[in-house]
């Protein structure tokens, strides 16, 4: 037969094989949505936990920049001579004890009188090793940042003015230029 006729053509039941297999894909197509809607929901906690542990790290970070920044250091100084050798008096490199022997300061040296003429030059070694009459082992002649603590290995406390200049406070009382 060609043509059917809509209006009084009826469709034919469905045959017992083809009823289960319509039941079988409507049961496999429930199970398909379940297992989707469980993936997403995992999907969902795996992007809220990697959020969560992004944020924790982020703030770790924060706080071990922020303990490392603000944390002072503390820095031993020691006085050398112009040839790096650790010597015996640490007020050889204390610009206040320089001057008022004569000496001057200027370009990180502090330059003090020696009896019969000339002048030897002292300055100080920052994280540095060594005994008296010794060569200074590491550290540094540049001077530490601001936040750090910088002592002699006698106890006494250094402080230097920022790029060579020191000032001095108080009525009357005047700056000076490392730079001279």
């Amino acid at each position: 037969m060609r043509f059917q006729d809509p209006n009084n053509t009826q469709p034919r039941q469905p045959s017992l094989a083809e009823q289960r297999a319509r039941q079988q894909a409507l049961a496999q197509e429930e199970r398909d949505e379940e297992l989707a809607r469980q993936a997403d929901a995992k999907a969902a906690t795996r992007r809220k936990i990697l959020i969560g542990s992004g944020v924790t790290v982020g703030l770790v970070g924060l706080v071990a920049t922020y303990y490392t920044v603000a944390k002072t250091e503390n820095v031993t100084a020691v006085c050398t001579d112009k040839d790096g050798v650790v010597v015996q008096n640490d007020d050889y490199c204390d610009d206040s004890y320089v001057t008022s022997h004569g000496g001057h300061y200027s370009g990180g040296f502090l330059f003090l009188p020696i009896p019969g003429g000339g002048y030897n030059s002292y300055r100080y070694n920052y994280g540095g090793t060594g005994v008296v009459g010794q060569r200074v082992s590491g550290g540094s002649y540049d001077a530490p940042s601001a936040r750090a603590n910088v002592t002699t290995k006698s106890g006494k406390s250094v402080q230097r003015g920022g790029f060579g200049i020191s000032g001095k406070s108080g009525s009357g009382g005047s700056g000076k230029s490392g730079g001279s």
